[in-house]
């Protein structure tokens, strides 16, 4: 039943489930995990105890986990309220539906709802299932490290913080436990290793007394203290040395260092910034983020994180930053906002409190466009977009000022912009090439009649709010795939800000409209004069289209009030002639007076043609050396897997070739057999088969062979070890207590040999027996012998199926063998050098 075994592999299973607690609220959940692993354990050895086959060994497991999901969330249905039945079935089926739409809905951390937790209970239980099935019934541990490590990807994928490296040594050393565990079996299968310390006599007889002067004991104590230091020793590598390199941890150990603070370029790495927008906008608790006062008087606008300039055909993101130490804040002014030359502006100051809870934030906050900020820390300002960004601070809970340029360009000013410089053409108005025909047919279409880019943009703005039939849910999924976009352009129209701004921003690239996706908090919510709170609801995305001499400029696609994003608000310049803003320009001239979509008729520099190059087209070449997708990684993979698929067939080409190379080594004397050659690996022959040999061995063979006859005992060994191999490579059974004629006579039984390939086996086991047992030379060449191997191994393949024969070629077992003696040999290697090591000041001391 292997009872320590299987509650060894509970417990690491626990151990690595501890890894998941950032995505919930609260400890609850562990215990309905350790209730399921304790479910799955006890399906185990349930199986083992009635020995059923290992096929059935997981069934038994997802049974038992399935009367523990019964008993704890569907009581009611069950019969006799433990035995499933076709309506607690279904309600379970139900509940994991509505489990798996919470947590879609809800940020982590997720309360714990009962469909929550009946996700968070199956699904530890199947990989306490999977780990019980390797570990303990296949005595596979290593391999069960992989279901282990797959909790851990589920909080590195949802959560930008990922898992704690106190949570992550305590899943290591629940594995490693595993392994020891396992490792120790296996070698206590053998009995007990002891050393004998001799100070004169001989070695005792096995079962006598051991003589005076002699002292027995076993060193497995020794040992074991050797492989717990490896095993700490391991787990403190695995934990410290990640965050010791650059570049892999960007705070340094513990989050100490790593500021980035030399002269030489770094790139800026962080999270894709659109990946925690739904779970702001969705948090139950909708906390506060921060609290600003602003001396606008016009109001506040809208607090500003991240610029994406890149859509890839799928998703937006902003181009690889590259910092260094000229581009640190340092007190100075930043680099005056681009295209800002015509409109009216106004300076505003702005003082933030960022809230203590808030982790992670290494982009500031701040209104557009910033000129000064005055922060503690190493904060630093890209001169493209004027993000604020930190290669090693985070804004939680600090206080900073923000002084900035708030342009006022009125309708008449955005109507009047034409031309865009060159380097904005290329680079923001770039649209991927598998972009679909409807999506750009729709973009002309909403368009058609404008005559100004204004007059589009605003198009497209009023289509989106008003016209176009779309309604703001915050249950629609995130967009993943372009087909997403397509889907809520043209079919569904649901969706939330990102799905609005997004959208609006690559429609008005296909119109030729320089676009971004801005990202951040709107302005939040007023509580006295001056003073306003931003809540977690407040995440808002946003398109920024460019207009010469008046810059970036905001527009508001995403319904705002009640029925949208309940903060948002649409700026005056952008809403239709009669709307109530500051218009009297010609933002929706008659389809008389419009020269239609294309803009060209009414000035050269008006119309400038898209960049229809691909996500990359027209970027300059600091810009397209990162994002998008990329066919490299995906190929470099893909030869990775091809080249580990190929490691077990190679360590067998290479093994059957350093077996043959004693051809071309010199004789050897007679014997010299290592007892790892010897039939069944024991280093001796079994009981009864050298009687065996000499009573079958035809005449004049033992009596030696004729003077001068080569000693061909390494080409035996070799053919033998090759025979071997191919036989365990095609799945036949081979006993280790067997002779070489006895397993010999016994595999051409099993196949019913041809007379060929059995008298090349019958070669091979006589070589095999003279050389083993050093009765005589084998007089058999070592060419003959390998052309028996190559006959051999043939009628093998021809003995066996498709399956097998491909095993044998890919796959073969005798090499996975191989390299786990190797592991093995090392490791008794490795305790051997801690035996001396500990034994050193002893010797030193009798010296």
């Amino acid at each position: 039943m292997r009872i320590r075994m299987t509650i060894v592999a509970a417990v690491a299973t626990l151990a690595c489930s501890i890894g998941l607690y950032p995505l919930f609220a609260g400890g609850r959940w562990f215990w309905t995990g350790v209730a399921a692993v304790l479910a799955a354990a006890c399906g185990g050895l349930v199986s083992r105890r009635l020995r059923l086959p290992a096929v059935l060994d997981p069934l038994c497991g997802l049974a038992a986990l399935l009367l523990y999901l019964t008993v704890a969330y569907a009581r009611g249905e069950a019969w006799l309220g433990v035995v499933p039945s076709p309506g607690s079935l279904s309600h379970l089926i139900d509940l994991a539906g509505d489990g798996w739409n919470a947590a879609n809905r809800y940020a982590a951390p997720v309360p714990l709802v009962p469909g929550i937790g009946l996700l968070v209970a199956a699904g530890i239980g199947v990989v306490a299932v999977l780990v019980d099935l390797l570990a303990v019934r296949l005595r596979r541990a290593a391999p069960a490290g992989l279901p282990l490590l797959a909790m851990y990807s589920v909080p590195a994928a949802v959560r930008q913080d990922g898992v704690g490296w106190l949570a992550f040594g305590i899943g290591a050393i629940g594995f490693l436990a595993l392994l020891m565990a396992d490792a120790r079996e296996q070698v206590g299968g053998w009995g007990r290793a002891v050393t004998v310390h001799r100070h004169g006599g001989e070695l005792p007889l096995a079962g006598a007394e051991p003589p005076s002067g002699q002292r027995v004991r076993t060193d497995g104590g020794r040992r074991a203290a050797s492989g717990r230091r490896i095993a700490v020793g391991s787990v403190a590598i695995a934990v410290v040395l990640p965050m010791a390199i650059p570049g892999i941890h960007p705070r340094g150990v513990f989050g100490m260092g790593g500021g980035g603070r030399g002269k030489a370029g770094q790139t800026v790495t962080t999270p894709d910034p659109l990946v925690s927008l739904k779970r702001e906008l969705t948090r139950l608790d909708d906390s506060v983020v921060l609290t600003y006062h602003t001396d606008d008087p016009d109001g506040p606008d809208y607090l500003r994180l991240y610029a994406l300039d890149r859509f890839d055909g799928d998703r937006w993101t902003y181009s690889r930053l590259s910092s260094s130490a000229a581009d640190r804040l340092s007190g100075r002014t930043l680099p005056p906002p681009p295209g800002l030359s015509i409109a009216p502006v106004h300076e505003v100051t702005t003082q933030v409190k960022v809230s203590g809870e808030v982790r992670d934030m290494t982009f500031l906050p701040v209104p557009y466009a910033p000129t000064r900020v005055s922060i503690k820390g190493d904060w630093r300002v890209h001169r493209q977009s004027l993000m604020i960004y930190s290669l090693s601070d985070s804004a939680g809970g600090r206080a900073y000022t923000v002084k900035s340029l708030r342009a006022d360009p009125t309708a008449s000013d955005l109507s009047a912009a034409v031309g865009y410089p060159a380097d904005v053409v290329s680079h923001y108005t770039a649209v991927p090439k598998n972009i679909p025909p409807q999506v750009r047919t729709l973009a002309q279409n909403v368009t058609a009649g404008a005559a100004t880019a204004r007059a589009q943009a605003v198009k497209l703005q009023r289509w989106f709010t008003l016209t176009g039939g779309f309604t703001y849910d915050l249950s629609t999924p995130a967009p993943q795939h372009g087909n997403d976009l397509v889907d809520f352009l043209l079919r569904s129209k649901r969706g939330y800000c990102e799905q609005f701004a997004a959208s609006m921003a690559l429609m008005a690239r296909i119109v030729g409209i320089p676009s971004r996706v801005a990202m951040g908090y709107t302005s939040g919510t007023q509580t006295q004069p001056g003073t306003w709170v931003v809540r977690s609801r407040d995440a808002h995305a946003w398109p920024e289209l460019y207009f010469e001499g008046s810059g970036w400029v905001r527009f508001e696609p995403t319904p705002s009030g009640a029925a949208g994003q309940g903060t948002a608000v649409t700026p005056a310049y952008s809403r239709p002639a009669g709307g109530g803003g500051r218009q009297g320009d010609d933002a929706l001239p008659t389809p008389e007076t419009s020269s239609g979509p294309d803009r060209s008729s009414a000035s050269p520099q008006a119309a400038p043609h898209r960049n229809d190059t691909g996500p990359q087209g027209g970027l300059t070449e600091e810009d397209s050396g990162d994002g998008g997708l990329s066919a490299a990684p995906w190929i470099a993979g893909g030869v990775l897997v091809l080249l580990l698929l190929a490691v077990p067939m190679v360590l067998r080409a290479l093994t059957r070739r350093r077996r043959w190379a004693v051809l071309s080594a010199p004789p050897r004397g007679h014997g010299g057999n290592p007892d790892s050659l010897r039939p069944g690996g024991r280093g001796g022959a079994p009981d009864g088969a050298l009687n065996g040999v000499l009573e079958g061995a035809p005449d004049g063979v033992l009596e030696g062979g004729p003077d001068g006859v080569p000693d061909n005992s390494g080409a035996a060994h070799a053919a033998w070890q090759e025979m071997r191999a191919d036989a365990l490579d095609h799945g036949l059974e081979w006993r280790p207590s067997d002779s070489p004629r006895a397993a010999a006579r016994r595999l051409g039984e099993l196949l019913e040999l041809d007379a060929v390939p059995a008298e090349a086996l019958g070669r091979i086991a006589r070589a095999e027996e003279l050389a083993l047992y050093a009765l005589a030379r084998p007089a058999d060449p070592p060419e003959r012998l390998r052309a028996d191997v190559r006959t051999v191994r043939a009628a093998f393949a021809a003995s066996v199926g498709r399956r097998a024969r491909w095993r044998a070629r890919v796959f073969p077992p005798s090499a996975m063998a191989q390299a786990r003696s190797a592991l093995r040999g090392t490791g008794t290697r490795a305790a051997d050098l801690a035996d001396r090591l500990n034994d050193l000041p002893n010797r030193m001391r009798r010296r």
